[in-house]
Order: structure tokens, then sequence, then C-alpha cells
């Protein structure tokens, strides 16, 4: 590989932490909110669904206006609104009328960061010249859930030696990273994903093939299947299982990333001998298990089982979907920038689907997340019926 390019990657790498901490450091507050500012679970649970709904929003706009801006400037404007979101964070409560307004609105801003980082970052690593792209897109996703680890790990050992009081504080410091990340991008080299030569797919044409709208189905899922357990890990933890907040971040929302990294890390550097398909199926499957454990089993060391089995088993199944689209040549900015639409939809589906039911039944969170294993079900349909169009063409 090119050595140039080696900064970008690290770059990418980087950028997916970003968007790790844009995800799951508000969702360890959750509870903290609940009780400092007085906000009831299903306006937490709008939280949740607004991060998401806006980044599905940027997923989908991205594959009209990405190409003709620029991923260099696209990047940068991303880091920045990571991090004045999280920086917001810490003003905008105590400034506005109302302090969930102002959780809102820093929501928002960090999300648009969070989803164009989504859509630009899968397709600058595919344009780096590197051996194998499969296995670089595994590795480069695993840093999604490294994030994940530091941001629970850090956090958790923060609020235990300074207080949860100091939230504010350590979303300041958390700000740093993208701050740094979008000076970076100013900076590194970026290649072009298609050729000059070569015609790129337009978006009419790649609506009109049945495996793109296969892809979209397991994309979905896989996004709904990682992050509803992601976001209501350390509610879940707390609540349900009646374990203390340090302990419990511990062995709930950091093992599930620590696993989903493991899994991803796993796929990345002995891909190559690995069956994708395979691999994708098995994990399907032990997704629906973890999903069952988690809901049906009253046992809190169950409970921790079956976060950690998830962790472990969704890790391959966002970064596997994007390897297996390949599949659709020459479909540049927009295939990724759509299958991270469906994936972001996921994320944003999953959740919100467990909140509400969890909220109609009393705060439950059980009943939410049996209710939302229709998710790693579908999964497993859409792998099926992928297996057989790949096949036949």
């Amino acid at each position: 590989m090119n050595r140039n390019y080696q900064a970008t990657m690290t770059a990418c790498f980087i950028g997916y932490i970003v968007q790790a901490i844009v995800n799951n450091f508000a969702p360890l507050l959750f509870l903290t909110f609940q009780t400092s500012y007085q906000i009831p679970l299903t306006q937490i649970t709008l939280l949740v669904t607004v991060n998401f709904g806006i980044q599905l929003l940027i997923d989908l706009l991205s594959a009209f206006f990405v190409d003709k801006i620029g991923y260099r400037a696209c990047m940068i404007v991303a880091h920045v609104c990571s991090a004045t979101g999280l920086v917001a964070l810490t003003l905008l409560p105590e400034v506005l009328p109302s302090a969930f307004l102002g959780i809102l609105l820093s929501v928002c801003i960090y999300a648009v960061g969070g989803g164009l980082i989504e859509v630009l970052v899968s397709p600058i690593m595919e344009s780096c010249p590197t051996d194998n792209k499969e296995t670089a897109m595994s590795l480069l996703h695993s840093f999604y859930c490294w994030g994940q680890v530091g941001v629970v790990l850090i956090s958790t050992l923060f609020f235990h030696f300074f207080g949860i009081a100091q939230w504010k504080l350590l979303a300041v410091l958390w700000a740093v990273i993208p701050v740094c990340n979008a000076i970076v991008f100013t900076k590194v080299p970026l290649a072009a994903l298609i050729g000059d030569d070569e015609p790129q797919m337009s978006v009419r044409t790649l609506m009109t093939k049945n495996i793109f709208w296969t892809l979209m189905l397991i994309m979905l899922c896989a996004g709904a299947s990682e992050q509803t357990i992601s976001q209501w890990a350390s509610t879940f933890v707390e609540s349900g299982l009646g374990i203390s907040k340090t302990v419990g971040d511990l062995l709930g929302p950091m093992t599930f990333a620590l696993l989903m990294g493991c899994s991803r890390a796993y796929y990345g550097k002995y891909g190559s001998r690995i069956n994708l398909n395979h691999f994708m199926r098995v994990s399907g499957m032990l997704c629906l298990m973890a999903y069952l454990c988690i809901a049906l089993i009253p046992s809190p060391v169950f409970g921790l089982a079956g976060l950690a089995l998830c962790g472990l088993s969704v890790g391959i199944l966002w970064p596997g979907t994007f390897s297996r689209a390949t599949v659709l040549k020459n479909s540049g900015t927009a295939l990724f920038a759509l299958l991270a639409l469906a994936g972001d939809f996921g994320c944003f589906a999953g959740p919100t689907l467990a909140g509400f039911i969890s909220g109609h039944f009393h705060d439950n969170l059980k009943v939410g997340i049996l209710v939302s294993a229709l998710f790693p079900l579908a999964l497993l349909l859409g792998l099926s019926i992928l297996s057989r169009q790949t096949k036949s063409d």
C-alpha cells in the first residue's frame, strides 16, 4: 500500500471513534437526564430517535451532494458538527427554557456529524490502495467498537472518581477528538472511489436491482440488531438487572462493545480464510439467541451473558454487508450512502421500537427487547435471499 495513505486510513479509524463518541456518550447519561432534569422515559427515547433519524436524513441527502462538494470538505464539516454538538450538550440545557429542548438541539447538531461520518468513512477507506478490501473494511468498523469501549470505560472511570455531576467537563474533553481529526483531514491525501474513465451507476439504476433491496433489508436489520442493545444496555443493566451503574456499565455496554470489536478485528485479520456468507449467517443466529436470552431468562447472569453474546454476534453484520455489496460494481458513493441510510434507519427503528414498547409495558425493557428480536430474525431471512440471488447471478 502507498505509505501516504496510511495517514488517511488512520484518520478514518479515528473518524469511527468520533462517531462512537456521539452515539454512545449520551446514553450513559439517560438516567442522569431523567433524574436531574425530570425528563420521562418517552422523551429520553426521543433522543435516540432524533439522533438516528437525523443521521438517516443525512444519509439520504448525501447520495446527491457529497460528490459535488467533495469528501474532504464534508468530512471536516462532520467533525466540526460532532464537536459542536458535544459542547452544546453542556450549555444549551442550562440556557434554554426547557432542558430537554437544549439536549435535543445538541443531539441534532452532533447527529449531522455522525451521519456524515457514517457515509464518508467507508468509501474513503475503500478508495485507499489496500491488499484486501474486505478485511480492511472490517478492521475499520472495529474502531467504532474500540471507540465505544473507550467511551464507556473512560466515562465510567471518570464518573467513579470525579462524580456523575462532572459529566459536562467530560463532554468537552470528548469534543477535543473530533476537533483534532478535522485538522488531520485538511491534510491527508484522498483517492477517487471510481476512476475518471469508469461509468458510475446512477441511483435510479441501482434501485432497479433486486440485490440492492436485499442488501438494504440486511443493513437495516444489522443496524437495529446492534443499536437496540447498545443504546439501552446501560439503562437495562441499571434498572432491569439492579446492578450499580459503575459495575453495570463495565459488564454491560463495555463488554458488548469489546466483543463486537473483537469479532470485527478477528475477521479483519483472518478474513481471507473465512467464508463471509457463512460467518454472517452464524452471527445472525447467535444474535437471535442473545435477544431471547436477554428477554426471557430472569437472571442477571444470563442477562449480562446475552448482552455479551449480542456484541460478539453483531460485529460482522454491518461491515460484512458493505463487503457483500461490492457485487454491485461502479455504484460509487450512492451505494455507500444508501446502505448507511438503511443501517441508520435500523439504528433509529430498533431502539425506538424497544423504548416505546417498554414504555407501554410500564418501562419493562425486556418486553421491548423481545419484540425487537424480529430484527435478527428478518436479517437471517435477508441473508438467505441474498445467497440465492448471488448464486443465480
